[in-house]
């Protein structure tokens, strides 16, 4: 309940602020971004190198279940849904917006509109959404994972999966309420960043569909629609409700992505992406130390910072969401597969929808980034929308994806964030319906209070801040991950096992070794009595 009106409270001062708010969150991200970047760059690479040494180690090997149990899953119904939780109704919008800011503000020095900046715009997106993006799931992932299948406990909350803070002793209690509320707040930021963002830009599409006025009333209306779906899902729970959403989530997205990639440059978006994952590939250890420290912070810096933070404030879901549906796979497949199927359902929206909105600026059809820069982002998705045949169809299949995008999301993140905040819950039990009620209603004002503040600068703080003290809870993640699968029973009987067996195969040796010394020692002895016994010549 404390938590509940901590936010409740937060909310409200965001609605009452309004623009006046601007100014600050301002000089807050750009410290963050200048004073704090390195931080998030380290644990980044931290984690990234962790889970790499995880999966070629022989703790890879780890079944999350019983040692001979099978996936619940096959693996292609595994990467569908893990490439379902990578679809959120903002990557359908950034992945069209991102490359136009990347383009006239290109990194590695690149001039501006150039050859280079263009094959830049279209790979560092990628980067962003890529492999280091999806392995900050990986840590509550495996931790949750481990202790539902391997140790048959229960988690809910996020502090249950850090083994070093549990106990009667005060201050890993307060360790551990310090924890879930960090989790909290986290998921509060990149949630309500979400639709703070989202909501601008459908209001924006759907006037030029309906020809009437983009104001905030019909933002109002938006959200009051988006709670009854809110409201909906989250109060049938997981079977019926959220379940059915993620269903239609991943349908409309591939449909849509097919859909402009065949009437779209087909040619020249495969070229493209081609050549960016050969970019990648090359510029990947530099985009991940981007720290910059001669000079002010360029576009590529202030974005990656951005995206760590928003990848971050979305680790305990995403984490929760994969552990349960990975029963009776490896740690190793899991982790391999979430760098498949999560990276290339992330990817291919920058492949695809990017690659578009660098086409039609290259070619002049549109002039995208004086839009971006006169009108912003949501002008710029209704004019890239607007070039496709069949508009009026295209404009009503977007608005809805993202309507579908956006439910999924908030549904889940409110039904997680009430199991965080629920006391004694019994294994299987879901929270009450009035506490996930209760969430959903915080949600949409906190997300409400980030439209009247304005501006993707705010969203990109809120993302940043939120983001930010979930690195020391991802770092404890880390240590808790190693202490379990360090003494797992399977690795320990087998470690056992080898040794005895090395010790088995020593003794052999030394046996085969003193035999063949006492077969020679026998020889020796034989040898030299039989020379004993013969004339010796000199006497004769």
């Amino acid at each position: 309940m404390p938590t509940l009106l901590i936010f409740g409270v937060g909310s409200i001062i965001l609605i009452v602020g309004g623009s006046k708010l601007q100014g600050i969150l301002a000089l807050a991200l750009n410290w963050i971004t200048n004073q704090m970047g390195w931080a998030y760059m380290v644990v980044y690479i931290i984690n990234f190198l962790f889970f790499m040494w995880l999966i070629f180690s022989k703790y890879g090997a780890i079944r999350l279940g019983e040692p001979h149990s099978k996936p619940e899953y096959s693996d292609l119904q595994w990467g569908s849904m893990v490439f379902a939780t990578a679809i959120d109704a903002s990557i359908l919008m950034l992945s069209m917006v991102d490359p136009l800011r990347y383009l006239q503000h290109p990194p590695f020095g690149a001039k501006p509109f150039s050859e280079s900046a263009y094959n830049y715009a279209h790979m560092f997106g990628q980067f962003n959404w890529g492999p280091m993006a999806w392995m900050m799931f990986a840590p509550a992932t495996i931790a949750i994972a481990y202790i539902l299948f391997v140790k048959h406990g229960k988690v809910q909350r996020l502090s249950s999966a850090i083994d070093f803070i549990q106990g009667e002793a005060k201050w890993k209690y307060y360790l551990r309420q310090l924890v879930d509320f960090l989790v909290v707040f986290g998921i509060m930021g990149g949630v309500g960043s979400s639709v703070g963002m989202e909501i601008p830009i459908i209001s924006n599409v759907l006037s030029r569909l309906l020809g009437i006025p983009d104001n905030l009333i019909l933002k109002i209306a938006l959200f009051g629609v988006l709670f009854v779906i809110f409201a909906w899902t989250v109060y049938k729970g997981l079977n019926g409700g959220i379940d059915r959403l993620s269903d239609a989530h991943i349908w409309t997205a591939i449909i849509f992505l097919a859909f402009v990639l065949l009437v779209g440059p087909t040619i020249y978006i495969l070229s493209s992406e081609t050549n960016s994952l050969g970019l990648l590939a090359d510029k990947f250890v530099a985009m991940s130390t981007n720290t910059i420290p001669n000079g002010p912070a360029d576009v590529a810096k202030q974005e990656t910072i951005f995206y760590w933070g928003w990848w971050l404030s979305y680790m305990p879901v995403m984490g929760l969401f994969i552990a349960r549906i990975s029963k009776g796979r490896t740690i190793r497949s899991t982790l391999i597969g979430m760098l498949g199927y999560g990276s290339v359902g992330c990817l291919s929206f920058y492949a695809i929808l990017g690659g578009y909105s660098l086409w039609l600026q290259k070619t002049g059809q549109i002039n995208l980034v004086h839009i971006l820069n006169t009108q912003g982002q949501a002008a710029v998705i209704t004019a890239v929308l607007s070039n496709l045949p069949f508009k009026a169809i295209v404009f009503a299949v977007y608005c809805i994806s993202c309507f579908i995008f956006l439910a999924t999301t908030i549904s889940s993140s409110a039904f997680i964030v009430s199991s965080f905040t629920s006391l004694g819950l019994k294994e299987g039990q879901e929270p009450t319906q009035f506490n996930r009620m209760t969430w959903v209603v915080v949600f949409v004002l906190f997300s409400f209070g980030l439209v009247v503040v304005g501006g993707f600068g705010t969203i990109q703080t809120f993302c940043a801040i939120a983001g930010f003290p979930l690195m020391f809870v991802c770092i404890m993640i880390l240590i808790s991950i190693y202490h379990m699968v360090k003494n797992d029973e399977g690795i320990v009987l087998k470690n056992k096992a080898m040794d005895d067996l090395r010790i088995k195969k020593k003794k052999e040796k030394m046996r085969r070794i003193h035999a063949k010394k006492m077969v020679k020692s026998i020889e020796d002895a034989q040898g030299n009595d039989h020379e004993a016994s013969l004339p010796d010549p000199n006497k004769e």
